[in-house]
Parts: C-alpha cells; sequence; structure tokens
C-alpha cells in the first residue's frame, strides 16, 4: 500500500515539474525578446536624427521617474509592514512566551510535588516489601 502512495504523490509531483519548466522557459523567452527589441531600438535610434533620440530619451527618463516612484512607494509599504509585524512580535507574542513560560514553571513545581509525596513514598513502600520479600525467602518461610 506504500508502494501505490509513493507512486501517486510522484505522479502527482511531476506535472508540477513541467509546469515549472513551461514558466521558466517563457520567462526566459520574454528576458530574450526584450533583449532583441532593445537592441533594434538602439540600432534603429543610432541613423535617427536628433530629435528623435531627444524625444525617445525623455520618454525613457519619464519611465525612470514613475519606476522611481513605484519603487518608493513599494518600500513605504515594506517599512509599514515590517512596523506592524515588529508590533506584533512586542505586543502579542511576547506575553505568550511569557505566559507559557509561567505555565511550564508551575509544572516544574507540580511534578517535584508529585514526585517528592507520591512517587518517593511508593518507591520506598516497593523498596520495603522486597527487602521483605527477599528476607522471607531467605529464611525458607516463602517460595
Amino acid at each position: 500500500m506504500s508502494d501505490t502512495q509513493i507512486n501517486q504523490e510522484a505522479v502527482q509531483t511531476e506535472p508540477e515539474s513541467t509546469q515549472t519548466k513551461k514558466s521558466n522557459a517563457w520567462v526566459i523567452f520574454g528576458i530574450v525578446l526584450v533583449v532583441l527589441a532593445v537592441t533594434a531600438g538602439i540600432v534603429v535610434l543610432a541613423g535617427q536624427s536628433s530629435e528623435v533620440t531627444t524625444k525617445v530619451r525623455d520618454i525613457f527618463i519619464i519611465l525612470l521617474a514613475l519606476e522611481m516612484f513605484a519603487i518608493g512607494t513599494a518600500l513605504i509599504i515594506l517599512i509599514i509592514q515590517v512596523a506592524a509585524l515588529t508590533n506584533l512580535l512586542q505586543n502579542e507574542v511576547k506575553p505568550i512566551l511569557n505566559s507559557t513560560t509561567d505555565t511550564v514553571n508551575t509544572l516544574k513545581g507540580t511534578v517535584k510535588f508529585l514526585s517528592n509525596n507520591v512517587s518517593e513514598p511508593v518507591i520506598k513502600l516497593n523498596q520495603s516489601l522486597a527487602s521483605l520479600n527477599k528476607l522471607l525467602e531467605l529464611l525458607k518461610l516463602r517460595k
């Protein structure tokens, strides 16, 4: 039965790996396409007048400014999320850990109490009974 489960798991993981390979192939294809487009654009712009080159340069500057704005916005959101995570750790997780530590310490005390008041007397009683039993066997009063 375990062999069939292993085979089923192997079959289930195979489509995921082929999907990943297909996804990677598309990403590589897209990167190559972008590089070719940029190279073609540079070649075409090299033969154009300075007015066209200036306009393209201005468009790229605007696009870079928009990209920097998007990166700045993402960075601000990231900082806010890190602050929220820090707040969560300080105000929620830390008290839970403190409570858990208190519980463990209480449990240690309970175990010591039970060991001293329950287990130890039972062990001593068993020891005494075993000694008595051995004494009776030595005196041949009991077999």
